[in-house]
């Protein structure tokens, strides 16, 4: 079974910075393509990053580049996201996403509050 658990979520102030990391397991890590997706208070899902756990490849949104990274760690089986210079338009619950043989997984989510 494909599990994905978030955690890293939490409240900071603007100008700050946060890791979010996504533990998985029930797949081979090692093979597949995994992303963050956001989701801001009343409304739709947006896309925030993606990568491949086999390549040093990364899409970022106009809405993070310079400001987010993604990247993986293939030893843990755990796909980060760091968070710099967070603003608050950057408020969201935050998904990870991982496909695998074709199949899309989600995590439930980890919330992130930029506030002063």
């Amino acid at each position: 079974e494909v599990q994905l658990v978030e955690s890293g979520g939490g409240l900071v102030q603007p100008g700050g910075s946060l890791r979010l990391s996504c533990a998985a397991s029930g797949f081979t890590f090692s093979s597949s393509a995994m992303g963050w997706v956001r989701q801001a208070p009343g409304k739709g899902l947006e896309w925030v990053s993606s990568t491949y756990s086999y390549m040093p490849i990364a899409y970022d949104a106009d809405s993070v580049k310079g400001r987010f990274t993604i990247s993986t760690d293939n030893t843990k089986n755990t796909v980060y996201l760091q968070m710099n210079s967070l603003k608050p338009e950057d408020t969201a619950v935050y998904y990870c996403k991982v496909r695998f043989n074709g199949v899309d997984y989600w995590g439930k989510g980890t919330l992130v509050t930029v506030s002063s």
